[in-house]
This record gives structure tokens, sequence and C-alpha cells, in this order.
């Protein structure tokens, strides 16, 4: 069966103006905000409090994905956004730029509790088999060029015209995006039960809860290798590069570009390899990705060994980095595939509510842990450590996966 049917076409095509829309938008409010500001802190604490509403909302917006016709969950949510950041250019002003930005990352973070879950859980809904691991990959391939092609557009279009066009290129995005998904074809069964919203609620969470804490524990336990594996991938990414490259070497932020621009590549190319291997990377083999993500972290630390060679220390760090990005890409595209796979489809938004959920509160965590350690401890013990202890876990996870191979549909 082919992968690119007609329903997943007009997925993608419609997660390319989404992501493109979200994109140029983060990135010319962070530059609005950075000018009239003139403080980073500012931005980033507004968009730390933003994603407040979509770590706590998410499993809610698995419920909806569940019980709700997943095409009209996306046109609606797809509408909205683009109606609120319509909304927000048509009263943005120098005045009240704060207060206008906050709250519409605010709304933002709301509909994407709603709108990831139900995205992810439309994919085995529209293909099988392999073609889901191929689909997973297409997405974060998509996700992938979008977050390394918007930035520059957007710095482009930023230079030559104001926020409000930039918002309004947004909207239009998103108006795009929800036209394609009205032509998206989902199965949809009503539930033949009356019950009040408050009681569907409450069942829907026991009935998952039920069913990942004692049916179908490697679920689960799936969940929490994703987790710690980001919990270690996004503090060494997150908090280690920007310090490696700019406080401990000493170099200027055009090598810091130009490292964020070959991690963008290397999510692209592993993203590309799990697709063209769906076939020979089977579920035994994660664990052989999971302990490489450690692997490539120990030259990082050793060559910090070798005095006076900024330009190795800084090319054997990005290419380590790129070969952490490609793995844990790998690993995860495999990993949510097999949770979408083992899973039944009345369950799937809101396993993928849990995994959306769950990495989003390990990524702040993994931050302030590895700050707190880069400032205490050298760059060699905490990169040589870090890359031990995610090489054991990827060797205690082999026998795990192995018995994945027997799980229940």
């Amino acid at each position: 069966m082919k992968l690119f049917t007609r329903n997943f076409t007009l997925l993608i095509l419609g997660q390319v103006f989404s992501l493109f829309g979200n994109f140029i938008l983060k990135f010319a409010l962070s530059m609005y905000i950075l000018e009239l500001s003139g403080s980073a802190t500012i931005f980033a604490g507004i968009l730390s409090v933003a994603m407040i509403p979509t770590i706590i909302l998410s499993p809610f917006g698995g419920i909806l994905a569940d019980r709700a016709n997943r095409r009209t969950i996306m046109v609606v949510l797809d509408g909205l956004t683009g109606f609120f950041i319509l909304c927000a250019a048509i009263f943005l002003s120098e005045n009240n730029a704060f207060t206008v930005i906050s709250i519409l990352l605010v709304l933002l973070s709301v509909l994407g509790a709603f709108e990831t879950p139900t995205v992810q859980a439309c994919i085995p809904s529209i293909l099988t088999g392999d073609n889901i691991t191929k689909g997973n990959a297409v997405v974060n391939q998509v996700a992938s060029i979008s977050h390394f092609i918007a930035p520059m557009l957007g710095g482009i279009l930023y230079s030559l015209f104001s926020l409000k066009f930039m918002m309004y290129i947004s909207t239009i995005f998103f108006f795009i995006t929800a036209f394609l998904e009205c032509f998206i074809q989902l199965h949809y069964q009503p539930s033949s039960k009356k019950e009040t919203i408050l009681s569907t609620i409450k069942q829907d969470f026991l009935f998952s809860l039920r069913f990942i804490l004692k049916e179908q524990t490697n679920i689960l336990k799936i969940l929490l290798f994703t987790a710690l594996s980001r919990f270690f991938v996004m503090g060494v990414l997150m908090v280690g590069l920007p310090y490696i490259v700019r406080t401990v070497l000493a170099l200027n932020a055009n090598y810091y570009g130009v490292a964020e621009s070959a991690l963008a590549v290397a999510t692209i190319i592993g993203s590309i390899l799990a697709g063209l291997f769906v076939k020979k990377i089977n579920t035994q083999k994660l664990s052989f990705f999971l302990s490489l993500i450690g692997i490539f972290m120990i030259p990082m630390g050793l060559v910090f060994l070798i005095p006076n060679n900024i330009t190795l220390k800084y090319v054997i760090n990005v290419s380590s980095l790129c070969g952490m990005q490609i793995s844990i890409s790998i690993f995860s595209i495999f990993a949510v595939s097999l949770i979408q796979q083992k899973t039944p489809n009345h369950f799937i938004g809101k396993m993928m509510a849990y995994t959306s959920a769950i990495t989003l509160c390990v990524q702040p965590i993994g931050q302030m842990v590895y700050g707190f350690l880069f400032d205490h401890f050298s760059i060699f013990f905490i990169l040589i450590s870090t890359g031990i202890m995610v090489c054991v876990i990827g060797l205690l996870s082999i026998r795990f996966f192995k018995s994945l191979e027997t799980l229940p549909e």
C-alpha cells in the first residue's frame, strides 16, 4: 500500500503550512520582544509560562481526540489559531505588546494541547503497518525542514516588513491548513451513550490509566525510556551546546548558528533514515540507538582533555551532537510508531497526549538540572558521566525491547 494516499498527503500539506506559520510567528514575536525590551529573559519567561497550559491540558486533548471527529477537531483548532493571530495583529500596539503577545501565546498553547495528540492519532487512522513508521518519519522531516527554513525566511521577511505583516502571513497559513483538512476523510463512529462531560472525562481517565498501568505496562515503559532519553539529550543540547560554544570555547554567535543548522540537518537525516530502513530496524534494535546516544557523548567530554585546541573541540562537539540528534530522531520515531501500532484506536489520542505531556515536562527539568551541573562541575565530568549513564540505560533496555516483539496487538 502506498504511503502518500490522498488523506496522508492532505495531512502533510496542512502540517507544512501550519508549521511554517507557527515557526515564522514565534521568530517574529521573539525578535519584536527583544527589540522592545532588550531582554531575552522576558521572552523566555513568557514562553515558559505559555507551556504550562499545554502540559496540563494535553490529557484532555487526548480524550477529545478519541471521542470526537478528528478531522473536525483539526479544522476548528487551526481555524481558531488563525483567528486568534488575526485578532492579536489587529489589536497589537507598542503600548500593549507584552499583554497581547502573552495572551496570544497562552491561547496558542491551549490549542496546541488539543492539536498535537489529534494529529498524531490521525496517522494510524490513515496508514497501516510499516507505513505508520514511515508516516511519522515524514511528519518529523516536515517539522525539521520547517524549523530549519522558517527562521531564515522569517529573518528576511521581518527585516523587510513589520511584525503585523508577519502575523497576517501566519494567519493565512493557518487558514490554508484548516481548508486542506476539510477534505481529509476519517472514519468516525459517534458514541451511542449519552453521558455528561464530567462523567466522560472521569471514565476516560480511569480507563486510560488502567490500560497503561495494568493492561499494557510495556507502553508505559516505552514512554519512560523516551522521557529518559529526552531528559539527557535536551539537557546537553539546549544548555550544553550554547554554554560550550559561547562560554567555554568563547566563540561568537556565528559558530553557534552553524551548530544549530547542523543539528537541524541531522534531525532531517535521522527522519529520512528511519523511513528508508523501516524494514531493517526492528524493535530489538531500539536499545542500540538508545546506547548510541550515550556513546556520542563520550568523545565530547574526552576532547576537553586536549589543551588549547578550540577548533578540534568545536568540531568534535558539533559532530557528536549531530550523531546524538540522528540517534534520538530514529529512536523517537520508532518508539512513537510502536505505541501507535500497539494501542487500540479508541486510546491512541490519550496515549499521544501522555507522550506529548511527558516530553514537555522532561525538557525544562533537563534544562534546569544541566544548567546547575554546568555551573558547578567540569565539562569533562558531566559529558563522560552522562554518556556512561545513557549507555547503561541502553544496555539494560535490551531485554525489554526484545520482549516487545511479542507485545499483543
